[in-house]
């Protein structure tokens, strides 16, 4: 278990500012995110253990806290709205409920200057880091997509984009440009195969921007973090229950979502294994993906269906320059528990995009199956 980043007595301090009823017991680290500090909060009410999630936002990630907190209020209203329109007898178990500080706020400002948020902890349900079966993947998926069909009438105003241009692969490019050329920690030698790497790629980045920007793709409210580990999993049903980690969700393309579905669920090793033959990308897990999001996801144009298999090498690809900038730039953005670990990661997902390059006849056969 990760360590804790705050004293017990802080934590303490912090959950009293929130509308939570119960005697406040305990605050242990929680799940394995790589931005945010997360605790699960145990108090005790008349007697009865009740269970909350607190998380630490990371306002140097997230420059503007109140709006991320503006989105998933919005968001999580809406959901379980529709949620209790439908009939649905667990409305607050299959969509995350925000609990409001005692000023009415959706967050609580500590005296370091933190943000924090608080969340009714979902029982019975829990997360994975690596599908283990082609049933989760099956259901991840699902559960995506349902959450896209879910936010398709969110009504006006556009929301806030948490961090722009978050998906922008051209953007990323010309990050990774500068941290290469700047080159502040003296790393940029040890990692000239993976700047090749991405240089043979070049050409492809701006695909899918382009059929956006010229109208055959279209822009839709997308959570733009679909690892699988922000999928909970119901744990006697094995279905997928609620979409978590909504810092992200904002206006984005569908494919990004399912790319980073294919990215993360079709992995046969962790994101920082080192021994690279032992990664790749599973076609099984694949396959369970493209049948659970296809079958929720009716609100796709033939041009997005067309482009789903790409999509996932782009995510991948995309996902893997952000590592190596960051390893390039001294590691400011995703926390390292060990030297070295963000090019391990960016090393990963780029054998990964090999292994799909190698694949892509058979997941093209796979969607045009399923499609």
């Amino acid at each position: 278990m990760e360590r804790a980043k705050h004293s017990k007595d802080v934590l303490r301090h912090v959950v009293s500012g929130f509308q939570v009823w119960g005697d406040f017991t305990d605050a242990v680290p929680y799940g394995s995110g790589h931005i945010n500090d997360t605790y699960k909060v145990s108090v005790r009410l008349a007697g009865t253990p009740v269970h909350y999630l607190l998380q630490r936002i990371n306002h140097e990630i997230f420059k503007q806290p109140d709006r991320v907190m503006e989105n998933i209020v919005r968001v999580t209203e809406h959901l379980r709205g529709k949620l209790a329109a439908g009939g649905e007898a667990e409305a607050s178990r299959k969509a995350l409920t925000v609990i409001p500080a005692r000023d009415g706020l959706p967050y609580v400002r500590d005296p370091a200057g933190n943000w924090w948020r608080l969340y009714l902890f979902i029982e019975g349900a829990q997360t994975y880091d690596v599908i283990e079966t082609e049933r989760q993947a099956y259901e991840a998926a699902r559960a995506f997509a349902r959450f896209q069909n879910q936010l398709a009438d969110l009504p006006a105003p556009r929301l806030h984009e948490t961090i722009p241009a978050f998906h922008n692969t051209l953007s990323r490019v010309k990050a990774l440009e500068a941290a290469a050329a700047a080159d502040v920690c003296g790393r940029k030698a040890g990692a000239a195969a993976e700047l090749a790497f991405v240089e043979e790629r070049r050409e492809q980045c701006g695909r899918l921007l382009a059929r956006n920007a010229c109208g055959e793709i279209p822009e839709r409210i997308t959570h733009n973090d679909t690892k699988i580990n922000n999928v909970m999993l119901d744990d006697a049903a094995g279905e997928g229950i609620c979409v978590i980690d909504l810092d992200t969700v904002m206006p984005g393309l569908a494919l990004y979502d399912f790319g980073d579905m294919v990215r993360s669920a079709t992995a046969s090793a962790q994101e920082d294994e080192r021994d690279l033959s032992k990664v790749g990308s599973r076609i099984n897990m694949f396959g369970a993906l493209a049948r659970g999001y296809l079958s929720e996801a009716t609100f796709l144009l033939p041009a997005e269906v067309e482009e789903l298999c790409f999509a996932g090498r782009l995510i991948t690809l995309t996902i893997g320059i952000r590592f190596l900038t960051d390893f390039l730039a001294g590691d400011v953005y995703f926390k390292t528990h060990r030297p070295g670990q963000n090019l391990d990661r960016c090393r990963t997902q780029f054998q990964m995009v090999r292994s799909m390059e190698s694949q892509a006849g058979a997941m093209e056969a796979i969607v045009r199956e399923v499609g």
